[in-house]
């Protein structure tokens, strides 16, 4: 009893978001967990099969397209967007006229919303109405002209653009965030010590931005693993799922399907897939930290 007297007001403080994190987010996962292992279509009484829906997925070859889709989504992003948003983050951090407006610019497409994103861009990358293969066609170049979105190849790539485009500025402000907070004594030192701008920026910014960088990853990592309306939007999971990724291959399942138990299990194997993805990365981020502190010693 002292040590809840005295915690008390911690304790209370807490509770509401314990709360509701357990009735959001810990609630819903139990209980799709508990679908993933019944046969049920939403109406009647789920029937228990076990692992059979598990065992299906190894099987279906439209899992394994929406699998690979999301992998390469997530790859392709993390290469375009971890590098570009840090060097947005350092061209935003000068000191000049005019970087709020530029600053508020940059986050602003963070604060479109996804089905409005994908929208804009179907103008863009549509292999018959796009402006891209319009503008190829208008110059000559036809021969260039592909399909962008729709087709069996290149549609993750370009949905990994989109996502990019779309939270290139949030994960920039982030950045920038961390920049603000490096202390501005460490780079006079390193330049009366005679250290170029690019040592400092590798042995004092990057270093200090550590756990800034581990923090953008897991967010990209959980953007990648939920993008759900870009795509619905760009080409609705066609032609014959071949664009699918893992939400919107649930979604089809559940709610068109009406195969709620199997959709269960897909949600169910894309947040494991989350999580190993995510563990890993923190892995190598661990992995370099220990490294770099035997280097050091």
């Amino acid at each position: 009893m002292r040590w809840y007297s005295s915690n008390k007001n911690k304790i209370l403080m807490l509770l509401p978001t314990v709360l509701v994190y357990l009735t959001y987010i810990m609630m819903p996962i139990v209980i799709a967990t508990y679908y993933s292992f019944t046969s049920f279509s939403g109406i009647g009484t789920p029937k228990y099969i076990g692992l059979s829906n598990y065992q299906r997925l190894f099987n279906d070859p439209i899992f394994i397209i929406a699998l690979k889709n999301t992998f390469i989504i997530l790859i392709v992003t993390l290469v375009i967007l971890i590098p570009g948003a840090f060097i947005l983050a350092l061209l935003l951090n000068k000191k000049t006229k005019g970087i709020g407006a530029l600053r508020a610019i940059n986050y602003s497409p963070s604060i479109i919303a996804p089905i409005m994103v994908g929208l804009i861009w179907v103008f863009i990358l549509d292999p018959q109405i796009g402006l891209i293969n319009t503008f190829l066609e208008k110059i000559g170049l036809s021969q260039l002209a592909y399909a962008w979105i729709g087709g069996e190849t290149l549609t993750p790539y370009s949905v990994a653009i989109v996502q990019s485009w779309q939270s290139l500025g949030y994960i920039a402000t982030i950045f920038l965030a961390g920049l603000t907070l490096v202390p501005a004594e460490l780079y006079e030192a390193a330049e009366m010590d005679g250290a170029s701008k690019f040592k400092q920026l590798v042995n004092i910014t990057i270093p200090l931005l550590n756990e800034t960088f581990k923090l953008n990853i897991i967010l990209v990592i959980t953007l990648c693993f939920k993008i759900f309306e870009t795509v619905l939007q760009l080409t609705n999971g066609g032609p014959n799922h071949l664009s699918d990724v893992l939400v919107t291959y649930m979604y089809s399942t559940t709610f068109t399907d009406g195969e709620y138990g199997y959709g269960m299990s897909i949600a169910v194997a894309s947040l494991l897939t989350t999580i190993l993805f995510t563990g890993f990365f923190l892995g190598i981020f661990t992995l370099g930290r220990r490294l770099n502190n035997k280097e050091g010693v």
